[in-house]
């Protein structure tokens, strides 16, 4: 039977920069987070104005649950 197991050194590639991975990691995680934010204040605010009326406190409405979901998440 033929062993297929490696006998020289292992190749790994290039060094890999941790440091850059985790800046992206971090950068995903928080666009995500704030996307979220920004779908789900829009989502309350359109149903806001709908029910109570009105664009000018339903965009008001928007402005504070954005500015309240921003101190929550950071």
């Amino acid at each position: 039977m033929a062993d297929h197991a490696p006998t020289g050194p292992l190749e790994m590639g290039a060094k890999m920069d941790y440091a850059e991975h985790e800046s992206t990691y971090n950068l995903f995680v928080g666009l995500a987070k704030y996307s979220a934010l920004a779908c789900v204040a829009l989502l309350a605010a359109m149903a806001f104005g709908f029910f109570v009326g009105g664009f000018f406190s339903a965009t008001i409405f928007f402005i504070l649950i954005c500015v309240l979901g921003g101190w929550l998440l950071r």
